[in-house]
């Protein structure tokens, strides 16, 4: 009885084996239309990228997402490479997972996730290795509705190391307090999320500021960088450039 079980488990093993090797050699050469490949990104313009990112999110809310094969596309992007066309930087906010809300596979999208989307070296360095050395065409800066991490700043918020983050967020407050008057509601929705959309332009700033390398890259039209704000509630990402003036593509006019 037991060579019989070891004999029956030898005999799935090779199978699984075999089952293995054979998808393998199945993606090796096939890789579907909806992965990114280093000859589409070659192809591909930022425009091109961001008309990608927001017809992904249409596909989202409208429930009508790519139905991605994503273990063939980790086996491909294994054997491949990887060939994101564009770097997400926003918040670590739980419901605002980037690959899912803009229908991104495996290794379409480079995503950095932090409380409230902010930027410092460490993101800079990021940004300048996804566009300088991998190619990406696209950087989008994603904030969202009801942000903790924005209230937290509005309200002035001090604990442990989350202080140092949130005072990065502290010129869009103070940049909205201006443009009130003077005086903020932090529990007022509507504020929140002025605050974070400033915030967003502010790390859009940052990046050219910041980065010699990503701002030869904008200038000479190689690279984009946007910003976006993301409701919670719909999924809906709107799209806008660094002066905050909502980007429309051609289908929506």
């Amino acid at each position: 009885m037991l060579r019989i079980c070891a004999t029956r488990s030898l005999a799935i093993l090779i199978s699984a084996i075999a089952l293995t090797t054979s998808v393998k050699a199945e993606v090796k050469h096939y890789i579907a239309p909806y992965t990114s490949t280093k000859k589409s990104l070659e192809a591909t313009t930022p425009e091109m990228v961001l008309q990608n990112l927001m017809a992904g999110n249409m596909r989202f809310i409208n429930k009508k997402v790519i139905p991605r094969n994503l273990s063939n596309q980790a086996i491909v992007t294994s054997l491949k490479g990887q060939f994101p066309s564009a770097l997400v930087l926003s918040c670590m906010d739980s419901r605002g997972t980037p690959e899912i809300i803009l229908d991104q596979g495996i290794g379409d999208i480079f995503t950095v996730r932090l409380a409230g989307n902010v930027i410092d070296s460490d993101q800079l360095a990021g940004i300048e290795y996804a566009t300088k050395i991998v190619g990406s065409k696209l950087i989008v800066i994603m904030g969202h509705t009801q942000c903790g991490a924005v209230s937290g700043a509005c309200q002035n918020v001090k604990l442990g190391n989350l202080t140092q983050l949130l005072d990065k967020i502290q010129p869009a407050v103070n940049d909205i307090r201006s443009n009130q008057g003077g005086k903020l509601d932090c529990t007022n929705s509507k504020t929140i999320d002025l605050i974070a959309k400033k915030n967003v332009l502010n790390m859009i700033q940052l990046i050219t500021k910041g980065s010699p390398i990503v701002m030869d890259l904008v200038t000479s039209k190689q690279v984009m960088i946007v910003g976006a704000m993301q409701n919670i509630s719909s999924g809906k990402v709107i799209f806008f450039d660094g002066t905050g003036k909502e980007i429309i593509t051609q289908h929506q006019k």
